[in-house]
């Protein structure tokens, strides 16, 4: 299957997976296109975590500047994603660690897939937006693979 399709797919089925969680159990999964991203990396669980560390940091700097400054509505909004795409760009730099030849990388899920986390970190919670996002990452991969008819999607 051409990867375009995959990823069209996995987009799509994180659509209905975040609006069906946020309809019935009244939580977000991390943005409604964040699922999709996390079933297709579920085979780099380190660059699973990276994000949720871009995200916590993402996080709390934004929690730390509001301290000093006013940040609401849709400049908060606009401020986290910009300050988790300099996190998550800054991740492909200094997250990825080589000891002897073997490659491990934190790397940041995409540009704005941190900003997206930590903006519904603030809003729902920490330990809420993280087991939603890994609940509704697992159900679009499992469902993936059946409409799929269980090839190994890497």
């Amino acid at each position: 299957m051409p990867e375009s399709i995959l990823v069209m797919q996995a987009i799509g089925l994180g659509l209905v997976v975040s609006l069906v969680f946020s309809e019935t159990l009244g939580l977000a999964a991390g943005g409604m296109v964040v699922p999709g991203y996390i079933a297709l990396m579920i085979h780099q669980p380190l660059r699973i975590i990276g994000t949720i560390i871009v995200a916590l940091l993402t996080f709390f700097i934004v929690k730390v500047l509001s301290n000093y400054i006013f940040i609401y509505g849709r400049r908060r909004t606009v401020l986290i994603i910009l300050v988790g795409f300099l996190i998550g760009a800054a991740s492909r730099e200094f997250f990825v660690i080589t000891p002897s030849g073997l490659t491990i990388e934190f790397q940041a899920i995409g540009y704005i897939i941190p900003g997206l986390i930590a903006n519904w970190m603030e809003r729902q919670g920490v330990v809420q937006t993280i087991t939603m996002m890994l609940v509704a990452g697992v159900l679009v991969r499992m469902l993936l693979m059946i409409f799929t008819g269980g090839e190994v999607i890497l």
